[in-house]
């Protein structure tokens, strides 16, 4: 391909960068060479088709700069006022540009003194990628022009004319010959347009395009759904990681999966799950089918305060560990915040996530609930997701057993009754055991926490009930009120009706409500615990937790 038609000069505000022509109508630049397109016209001529004259252009799409000299997404695309007749440049596959040996490479600038655009000859480094964003470029030789003011938002070429990335800073010093480049994959990441332009020889044309559409029908209609999730959903347990920044668009994901993952298949999970979520209808009502989140917390044996930590994503009956730790009390709520975040990208796309305290006995009553979200929001953790704690000796042998029975009892009923116990009962543990027992119960409720309940709350442990819920701070009304406890029969009117398996998303609707009540301090459910285990949601039992070390 011998065509340079291309190649533009673009001007604006006193700033004269390159550009390069991708259709009819757009140019792509640098942001940084447009960035004072607000103010001023921006004006791009073709200096191998002098006969068109200047032409005006308008900003139609920019990355992600901000400003500065290593901001990301520095890209720009410009809509001319009229289409021009010149062939477009044409796009070679990303790889092109680091084949052994490295490729001379091909920049058109328009530096100071050139206003006819003048060429630098540079290869790539590497093909590793800086910051995730650029290519670093050295000079082809120690005497060629260098990649001074006017080479930004030129078009990296092959010899044959193919593009394979576009400058986007200079080294900035004396006699230091090198550059970057923002390679064509990564100017994708910005404008999907491109996405079509460039070839991905690894991905049959009909999977890339398919995949395409899916994503552009789930931006118009805005889709609520989660990239990151989806990306580590399509690559698996085995494939690349997740970048550090994640991806700030579904289109960034989708074009990541397409240029830097090596698994054809990855791409057809993508579509095959974004497929599934735009055919899943809104408002669902059917059953949850909940994707834990363990945060599992266990004593060391070494005394002191000192516990292990765990937090990890449940997936297809398996553990995805994203984190362990040996920490003293006082610093699991942190840890906790901060590794719960990254347990979400482990999960399925679209599934119902579900934050479950896998708990010390004697730690059932800790206000997990009422932790912060992160560091930087204050909102209560069981206000933004479905939040339960479970009972850790409950979580082997027959005990296990029993509670995958009662959930299966519970299947296709459309409620279970609530089993009161009051505080100003007198009931004897033996009695109520047995009770529990002959009456199959399914739910059972406290006005008081574990602590005061005596052996009474070890007996519903033990029973076992599947759901337990309780005031973590008691009953307002002491031990000697009349008996009619505000708290439980409040709650029996609540719960009344609803399905066992859907309660941690109505109790955290309740928690909602408390918070935004006009006296939440007052409110009868603002302390409620929600004890729910359904061991056929959890993955089966490892060893006992190891003791992590930073």
């Amino acid at each position: 391909m011998s065509s340079t038609s291309w190649h533009a000069r673009i001007a604006c505000g006193g700033e004269v960068g390159a550009g390069f022509l991708v259709s009819g109508r757009r140019v792509l630049t640098c942001a940084h060479v447009i960035r004072r397109s607000e103010a001023s016209a921006v004006t791009v001529s073709f200096p191998h088709s002098r006969g068109l004259g200047p032409l005006t252009a308008t900003v139609i799409a920019r990355g992600d700069w901000a400003g500065g000299a290593t901001d990301p997404g520095d890209l720009a695309v410009l809509e001319l006022d009229r289409e021009v007749p010149l062939a477009p440049a044409v796009f070679a596959p990303p790889g092109d540009a680091y084949a052994d040996p490295h490729p001379k490479l091909i920049a058109y600038g328009f530096p100071r003194g050139y206003d006819e655009g003048t060429l630098a000859e540079y290869r790539a480094t590497s093909d590793q990628l800086i910051a995730d964003e650029w290519i670093q470029l050295e000079a082809w030789s120690p005497h060629g022009q260098p990649l001074a003011a006017g080479f930004s938002g030129a078009a990296v070429t092959l010899a044959d004319g193919r593009v394979v990335g576009m400058v986007s800073a200079a080294s900035g010093a004396r006699d230091v010959r090198n550059g970057r480049m923002l390679p064509s994959h990564v100017m994708a990441r910005y404008w999907p347009g491109l996405g079509e332009l460039i070839p991905t020889p690894d991905h049959r044309p009909d999977a890339q395009q398919r995949l395409r559409r899916l994503v552009q029908r789930a931006e118009a209609l805005r889709l609520p759904c989660d990239p990151d999730r989806l990306y580590v959903d399509a690559v698996g347990p085995l494939g690349p990681q997740l970048p550090d920044r994640g991806f700030d668009s579904l289109w960034a994901a989708a074009w990541y999966v397409l240029c830097e993952v090596p698994d054809p298949q990855a791409v057809t999970r993508f579509a095959d799950r974004l497929a599934e979520l735009l055919g899943t209808p809104p408002g669902r009502s059917r059953t949850p089918s909940w994707s834990p989140i363990l945060v599992e917390i266990e004593h060391t044996g070494a005394g002191g305060d000192q516990v292990n930590v765990e937090v990890s994503a449940c997936r297809d009956g398996l553990r995805r560990p994203v984190g362990a730790l040996r920490l003293p009390r006082t610093g699991v709520r942190a840890y906790v915040q901060e590794h719960i975040d990254k347990a979400f990208n482990q999960l399925a796309p679209g599934s119902d996530e579900l934050i479950a305290f896998v708990l010390p006995r004697e730690w059932l009553n800790e206000p997990v609930a009422h932790w912060a979200r992160s560091a930087d929001d204050d909102t209560p953790l069981g206000c933004v997701y479905p939040l339960v704690v479970t009972d850790r000796t409950r979580r082997r042998g027959g005990v296990r057993h029993q509670l995958i029975r009662k959930w299966q009892d519970l299947e296709g009923k459309p409620g279970a009754s609530l089993h009161r116990i009051d505080c100003g009962t007198d009931e004897k543990p033996t009695k109520l055991r047995f009770r529990l027992r002959h009456e199959d119960a399914h739910l059972a409720a406290f006005s008081l926490p574990p602590a005061r309940t005596g052996q009474l709350f070890e007996v519903t442990l033990n029973a076992p009930v599947p759901v337990l819920l309780w005031t973590r701070t008691g009953c307002a009304g002491g031990p000697e009120h009349d008996g009619s406890c505000v708290f439980l029969d409040e709650l029996t009117a609540y719960a009344e009706g609803l399905a066992p398996a859907e309660l941690p998303r109505h109790i955290m609707a309740l928690r909602e409500t408390v918070e935004a009540s006009d006296a939440p301090d007052r409110h009868w459910a603002k302390d409620v615990q929600l004890l729910w285990d359904d061991p056929r949601r959890f993955p089966e039992p490892a060893a006992p937790l190891s003791s992590p070390v930073a």
